[in-house]
């Protein structure tokens, strides 16, 4: 069985998508089109803007979006058997296997990343992730300390990205280091994604996704929340909304996908970020 997965932050490349809207006639129409759709040119972003543009939320997340479903649409041999995207990936995998439309994925990433942009100038968050300890070390650190700090991305084994405010993210790291970490890394990224700390965002795009129109998919859809197959539309909704406020479950939902039958991991998007990931989840898995 075919599965294929869909990246998100952290995959952006300066130039990207420049050779897809040379080189095909539905990829320039559907650049042209989010350009309409957005109102501004996100392509001159894309093609021609600096890295530093392009590391803002409010871009990379409609850059990745864009790029990724693009990606999809001109495959000739696009029919999974499942899928999964990483974080802002659901919405690129969603849009790919067609519950809902290019243009309403597009109003949707444009408002959840402009709603997550504006709470990292509001609020003093950050992410970091720890490599070489086991997940419920981390889990236990975290919950004594006595700030908002959590783990927000379950990558693979020994790789858990922890969010949180800058004050209790630099206090846990601290102590995870002193216990055995091999390495931390702090994320280039001025929010605390997939925490508690994204909780008025949650409730703004609760609204949002409400007026836009999702189909059940063809197609089970492992979602973060859950890490579980979802076909039915208002599941997909709810899960989508929660994964504001709650972790990834990435490494999860692969063994998940492995287990109910999935052979063929196929990364679509800028990057292969997943693909280091698959393989040291397989690896583990065997």
């Amino acid at each position: 069985m075919k599965a294929y997965l869909f990246p998100g932050q952290g995959s952006q490349f300066l130039g990207m998508g420049k050779n897809l809207y040379k080189n095909s006639h539905l990829a320039k129409k559907l650049f042209q089109l989010s350009d309409e759709v957005l109102g501004f040119r996100i392509t001159s972003v894309m093609f021609e803007g600096s890295i530093n543009t392009l590391k803002n939320t409010k871009y990379t997340q409609l850059a990745i979006y864009i790029y990724s479903v693009i990606k999809a649409k001109i495959l000739d041999n696009f029919e999974p058997d499942m899928v999964a995207g990483h974080s802002l990936g659901e919405f690129s995998a969603l849009a790919a296997i067609s519950v809902f439309s290019f243009e309403d994925g597009l109003k949707l990433v444009n408002q959840r990343a402009s709603i997550m942009q504006n709470i990292c100038e509001t609020t003093h968050g950050g992410m970091a992730v720890v490599f070489g300890l086991k997940d419920s070390i981390i889990e236990e650190v975290c919950k004594k300390d006595h700030g908002i700090i959590v783990p927000s991305n379950y990558n693979c084994p020994e790789q858990l990205v922890i969010s949180g405010e800058i004050s209790a993210l630099k206090r846990v790291c601290f102590f995870l280091k002193k216990i055995g970490a091999k390495r931390i890394f702090t994320l280039p990224v001025h929010g605390a994604f997939h925490s508690p700390i994204m909780e008025p965002a949650r409730k703004k795009f609760k609204k949002i996704i409400k007026k836009i129109s999702f189909k059940d998919s063809k197609y089970p859809i492992y979602q973060n929340v859950t890490a579980l197959p979802v076909i039915k539309s208002y599941d997909i909704k709810r899960n989508l909304v929660e994964q504001l406020t709650y972790p990834v479950k990435w490494k999860q939902s692969i063994k998940n996908m492995m287990k109910d039958g999935a052979v063929s991991f196929t990364e679509i998007g800028p990057g292969n970020i997943l693909q280091g990931l698959i393989k040291k989840i397989t690896k583990n898995s065997s």
